[in-house]
């Protein structure tokens, strides 16, 4: 589960006008024109999320092919259709879980720009510490929703391959899993994914925030100016900032996602409940430390592209959702 979250702004640079407020928002249109937007952003990425988890399963044969040839290998056995393995799931099932991910997001961060108010700190500073802790509350919050969604799509997306369960649609593979283990095998890897998204959602907006103020001090914006930049120079430095967050977070979090992945789409029951131990050990034994970058270069053009978009998405959807004065 790509970060969907507001482009920290920068108040010293004269840009305060560019930061708009839940209040601002008519929540009605910012969730509708967010439904279509970002469903279709999420269209244009999924073929690098179906290449990423076919990657990264096991006895897939795919695992040691480079992510251009599991494209096109994917592309000549199944079409289309076959790079859009479970996006129709994802695409719905996102819709209420966006909603309150983004909901939590913008009330946590106003909550903590009312909470630091009158504090002796940089306004930078305090913005930053607002969007990192709305960033983590709102993934704690869309965790409880998003993880057997995650679980249900990727199990999609591996259909066909060798040791996957053959199951007629997203409701068979709820059936199934909840059949074989009960409510909590819908909650595969969830501690996992709780611990390790918060923080990657913070490293995720630190270097978004430090690659924006390095670019915009590289083109001569300062604190003592009251310059402020054009529509097209906001947006090419939000998406290439956005860029290079995605990059710089895929690097680091990809080892955690193939464990995860491996750990949500794992079928033999023999063996007992798979375990975020068990799956290590197992990525170790097959390949080694290489193991567990599977997939990476699919996920490193995915995050670097969600980011790219993300960010320029979402700040046309603020834009767009402002309260008619």
């Amino acid at each position: 589960m790509a970060v969907e979250a507001e482009a920290a702004t920068t108040p010293d640079l004269a840009l305060a006008d560019t930061d708009i407020n839940w209040d601002r928002l008519d929540k009605w249109r910012f969730h509708m024109i967010g439904a279509v937007l970002f469903t279709v952003q999420q269209g244009l990425l999924h073929p690098t999320a179906v290449v990423k988890t076919r990657m990264q399963v096991a006895d897939s044969g795919l695992s040691h092919m480079p992510g251009f040839r599991v494209f096109r290998h994917i592309l000549k056995s199944d079409g289309i259709p076959g790079l859009y393995r479970g996006f129709g799931t994802s695409a719905l099932g996102s819709l209420p879980g966006r909603v309150l991910h983004l909901t939590s997001l913008e009330i946590s961060k106003d909550l903590m720009m009312k909470y630091t108010e009158g504090l002796d700190m940089p306004e930078a500073t305090r913005v930053g510490i607002a969007n990192g802790v709305a960033g983590m509350m709102s993934n704690l919050v869309s965790c409880a929703y998003f993880v057997p969604l995650d679980v249900i799509c990727q199990r999609l997306m591996v259909q066909g391959l060798p040791g996957s369960t053959y199951c007629n649609g997203p409701l068979d593979i709820t059936r199934k899993v909840i059949k074989a283990e009960g409510f909590r095998g819908l909650y595969r890897g969830f501690g996992l994914t709780v611990v390790t998204q918060s923080p990657a959602s913070a490293l995720w907006w630190g270097a978004y925030g430090a690659a924006q103020h390095i670019i915009w001090r590289s083109l001569g914006y300062r604190d003592d100016t009251d310059k402020k930049p054009s529509h097209m120079e906001m947006v090419t430095v939000q998406a290439t900032a956005g860029m290079l967050a995605g990059a710089c977070s895929s690097v680091i979090t990809t080892p955690i996602d193939t464990v995860k992945t491996r750990l949500q789409v794992i079928d033999d029951y023999g063996i007992g409940r798979p375990s975020v131990l068990k799956t290590t050990k197992a990525l170790l034994e097959e390949d080694g430390w290489r193991g567990f970058y599977r997939g990476f270069g699919p996920r490193f053009l995915n995050m670097s592209l969600y980011g790219t978009t993300m960010i320029v998405t979402y700040e046309l959807i603020k834009r767009l959702s402002v309260k008619k004065e």
